[in-house]
């Protein structure tokens, strides 16, 4: 059995042993060349600070693709997630009666 912990990239197996993991974003890909439009100021900016700007580019989309994803999945499952708060609403959570908070 093993145990992922997705926001610091490391996991545990059923020994307990810490292991490192690759995360999925970070597997190397076939990169290609394109051409963006950046403001000027920014990108002198940019380059005096010495900023990778291919891997902030890729870290900034990643990040994009990742809430784009994520409302559309919420709107995906608008309906079920409005059901089931009309549940919980007259029927309560399954864990009212045994939680101690």
């Amino acid at each position: 059995m093993r145990i992922f912990d997705a926001h610091t990239g490391i996991g545990y197996n059923a020994h307990m042993r810490r292991r490192l993991f690759k995360r999925r974003a970070d597997r190397t890909a076939a990169k290609r060349a394109t051409n963006v439009s950046i403001r000027s100021d920014l990108l002198d900016a940019a380059r005096e600070a010495g900023v990778n700007l291919s891997a902030t580019l890729e870290r900034a989309l990643a990040e994009e693709l990742a809430n784009v994803q994520r409302a559309r999945w919420r709107e995906e499952n608008r309906e079920a997630i409005d059901a089931y708060n009309e549940y919980v609403s007259a029927h309560g959570a399954f864990s009212d009666g045994v939680r101690s908070f």
